[in-house]
């Protein structure tokens, strides 16, 4: 189901004195124009269009002013994990980088976030660390931690197949009357859709290509199709959907879903050993070149990260041997902004799915340049482009499945009014907030 509005402020307009006044170019009204944007002193935009003085000017030119984008599907590795692959710190300010103010982390971590003591403790980790808004997802694998946990969480992430720190999913028989508990919740799901009886054992996997066979396209389908019908009231969400197949099964049952730059950008082919592994895996360059146009054409609602890092110690591990999953949170904008320069992708597409479906999703005021949103914003050079390099990405493993992939990064990032990175730097403060969704009594 799509998402609707978060609740919005109400506009001071001409009552409330700006702070700031940001001048530049904006896509408003289907297409690029000269804006002003009024920002409130809470850090809100009060308007966008025609400003008087503000107390402070700002003139960026012909640079392009965005909306931040959020980012639904992160995995920082805290706690349990290593932290020569990934932080909660340094995993937020990757993402700041990135033009990310908002990620939704995953419950996966050692040990998982199955009860309200255990999102706790998660949260002490995030409070005081993160320079970007999280959002935490719980476990929903113990049913009766389930309502003090729906009181607490942002969200639910179900796994259907085993994955990193999930070694065993939920039985089949035990899926429906679950997904039935979790919609009298009211919480968003997000579901990792493959089904393992559809797995292949052909030996031991040595390449991406094998590892696609080992988990093949059937696997996510029949996965997909066994969670409908799904109930009404469900705030269902499909992750890393990998096929434009599954994508127009989703859009016919008006399901929300996510694709991931790596499935859109790279295919099995793309490169030989584990730091191509990816859980569900790269799909022939046929099904991804399928999913990009779709994406393309606007038919793939939302883009999100999947950021699952280990350390290039591990990833050098045999294929079989090595661990799933490739680092994107400060990537994932940048490649897909040098898209829309080269012309291959219309930012409106963009715009609308890695920051304004998204944030509508998570029930969060930002993602729109829109009066009573929060002033979580971009400004963009698309003549300024730069390469890939993961040494000096923020993430401490320390490698890209894109190195040397051309990026369009943002040169500043503002949150709440006010510039967290500026030329490349983290320049803001680690006052991450810790959010739970606000539909206004609506349904996403």
């Amino acid at each position: 189901m799509p998402p609707t509005r978060p609740r919005e402020r109400t506009p001071a307009g001409d009552r409330a004195e700006p702070e700031v006044v940001l001048a530049g170019r904006a896509f408003v009204r289907g297409r690029l124009q000269p804006v002003e944007i009024a920002i409130g002193d809470d850090g809100r935009i009060l308007s966008v269009g025609r400003v008087r003085d503000g107390r402070a000017r700002r003139d960026v030119g012909e640079r392009v002013i965005l909306p931040a984008a959020t980012d639904l599907h992160v995995h920082f590795r805290e706690p349990g994990g290593d932290s020569g692959a990934e932080t909660i710190a340094s995993g937020t300010v990757g993402a700041a980088l990135g033009g990310v103010t908002l990620v939704g982390e995953m419950p996966n971590t050692s040990p998982p976030v199955t009860d309200v003591e255990r999102y706790a403790s998660k949260r002490a980790l995030v409070e005081g660390r993160a320079a970007v808004d999280v959002l935490l997802y719980a476990s929903p694998t113990e049913p009766r931690a389930l309502p003090s946990l729906a009181r607490v969480a942002g969200g639910f992430k179900l796994y259907l197949a085993p994955t990193t720190g999930i070694e065993s999913p939920p039985p089949p028989s035990e899926v429906a009357p679950l997904l039935r508990r979790l919609a009298e919740l009211s919480l968003p799901l997000a579901v990792h859709a493959e089904d393992p009886a559809r797995f292949r054992a052909a030996g031991a996997p040595r390449d991406p290509a094998g590892w696609n066979v080992a988990r093949p396209p059937e696997a996510e389908s029949a996965a997909v199709d066994a969670l409908f019908p799904a109930p009404d009231r469900l705030r269902l969400h499909i992750a890393h959907v990998t096929t434009a197949a599954v994508a127009e099964a989703l859009r016919k049952r008006r399901s929300s879903f996510e694709a991931t730059p790596h499935h859109l950008l790279l295919s099995d082919r793309s490169g030989g050993d584990a730091r191509h592994k990816v859980n569900p895996p790269l799909r022939t360059e046929r099904d991804r070149a399928a999913l990009w146009e779709a994406f393309v054409r606007g038919e793939v609602p939302m883009v999100a990260s999947d950021h699952a890092p280990h350390t290039a110690d591990a990833k050098s591990l045999p294929f079989d041997k090595a661990p799933s999953g490739v680092p994107g949170a400060e990537t994932m904008l940048p490649l897909l902004l040098a898209r829309v320069r080269s012309g291959e992708l219309g930012l409106d597409r963009l715009i609308a799915a890695a920051c304004d479906r998204p944030a509508r999703w998570l029930g969060q005021p930002t993602g729109r340049l829109a009066p009573g949103h929060r002033a979580n914003l971009l400004i963009v050079d698309f003549r300024a482009r730069s390469r890939v390099d993961g040494r000096k990405l923020a993430s401490p493993s320390g490698w890209s499945p894109f190195e040397g992939w051309e990026v369009v990064r943002p040169q500043e990032v503002w949150k709440d009014g006010r510039p967290i990175v500026r030329d490349g730097e983290f320049v803001g403060r680690t006052d991450g907030r810790v959010v739970r969704p606000d539909y206004a009594g609506g349904s996403p």
